[in-house]
């Protein structure tokens, strides 16, 4: 019996040391609020699932909807660190903050712009793969995936909010 007890306490141990602690992922971008909701029925009426590689994005500016710029209204509009890039991509609509997490990691506010199918870095120069539907570091700079957010499409509303 002896002889169990000191097979089972070091398996406890090293059960112990690899339990969850240390595998939450934070990334390097700041998880600042955002709050968008985009109608793809009226005003976006192009902007549809199957309109593979076309976006929208939105800066702390605001975005262009008919030509015409739109700026943040009231304290619900929350727009991330970056700004927000809306994609279609293969697997659907998809949402990222647009903050370089290489910069971001490094003190620098870099907001990547769109050269479909990438997003990229005007300082360092990494670009994101957006068509993957995961936007992950495609020149090996980076070690971080822009930062994804959440998503709903009700009816052709979509809500983009921060990450649970």
């Amino acid at each position: 019996m002896r002889h169990c007890f000191k097979l089972i306490i070091p398996l406890l141990c090293l059960f112990g040391m690899s339990s969850c602690d240390g595998t939450t992922f934070q990334s390097s971008v700041p998880a600042l609020p955002v709050n968008i909701i985009i109608d793809t029925r009226g005003l976006f009426v192009h902007f549809i699932e199957t309109s593979l590689n076309s976006y929208i994005t939105v800066d702390a500016e605001g975005y262009y909807e008919n030509g015409k710029l739109v700026k943040p209204t009231g304290a619900m509009d929350a727009w991330g660190y970056g700004g927000v890039v809306v994609y279609v991509s293969m697997a659907g609509y998809v949402a990222y903050d647009l903050a370089c997490p290489y910069c971001a990691g490094r003190g620098r506010k870099s907001p990547c712009f769109i050269n479909t199918p990438f997003a990229e870095c005007p300082h360092c120069g990494e670009q994101y793969d957006l068509g993957s539907g995961y936007a992950i570091p495609q020149q090996g700079i980076s070690k971080e995936a822009l930062r994804k957010l959440a998503i709903m499409n009700f009816d052709g509303k979509l809500t983009i909010t921060q990450q649970p």
